[in-house]
């Protein structure tokens, strides 16, 4: 883990700090597809993430989701860090868009950090603001945005996330994320396919220009 750690945080975090984190911090992985956090759910730890990509979703009152922002390896969700601090429950549900490992820290060092580490503070900071500059994307995406220009940013996201061409989602799936019917995202991505720009598979979606 240390070596993980100095190479995705090693930039951002003084020495000491890194070797608290290796001390206190538990590593855990989890595979492609799991739930690690539920709205609801009281959070007693942040994560750090090492490898792979969560995907953080909104769920209203009907259990329909909308997918917010993902996060990816060297982040850190500011939900969480929000949730943690005001002893709130969780307002968001996260699950592992890769296989993923991070290093969860304890509320009680996130405190104590803020005010012994500069360093850390200013990656708490600038964490929110992330968080914050891609929630308001995703807002502008809702209200300005067409359908298709939200599908086709929603897999142009995917690549750049996975790094690869092809998107393992099924219609469904990307129905509840984009908060909309399958229907409709089956005959968006059959135009898209129509125009060249995808090639719809059984059970995943290649990406050939987007």
């Amino acid at each position: 883990m240390n070596q993980e750690l100095k190479q995705h945080y090693g930039y951002l975090f003084e020495q000491e700090l890194l070797e608290e984190i290796s001390q206190i911090g538990v590593l855990k992985e989890f595979d492609e597809g799991v739930q690690i956090m539920d709205t609801g759910q009281y959070i007693r730890s942040m994560p750090l993430l090492l490898e792979g990509a969560i995907k953080i979703l909104r769920e209203d009152d009907n259990g329909d989701e909308l997918l917010l922002y993902f996060l990816e390896k060297g982040d850190t969700c500011a939900m969480t860090l929000s949730c943690c601090l005001g002893n709130k429950k969780s307002e968001v549900k996260a699950v592992t868009e890769l296989n993923t490992k991070l290093i969860m820290i304890p509320i009680q060092k996130m405190e104590e950090w803020t005010g012994k580490y500069k360093s850390w503070r200013n990656f708490v900071f600038e964490s929110y603001h992330g968080r914050l500059m891609e929630m308001l994307t995703t807002i502008d995406s809702i209200a300005f945005l067409k359908m298709d220009e939200r599908l086709l940013k929603y897999l142009k996201d995917k690549v750049s996330i996975t790094k690869e061409d092809i998107v393992k989602s099924t219609h469904q799936e990307i129905a509840y994320e984009l908060h909309t019917s399958r229907v409709v995202i089956s005959r968006l991505l059959k135009k898209l396919e129509n125009q060249g720009k995808i090639k719809l598979h059984r059970n995943y979606i290649k990406i050939i220009a987007l």
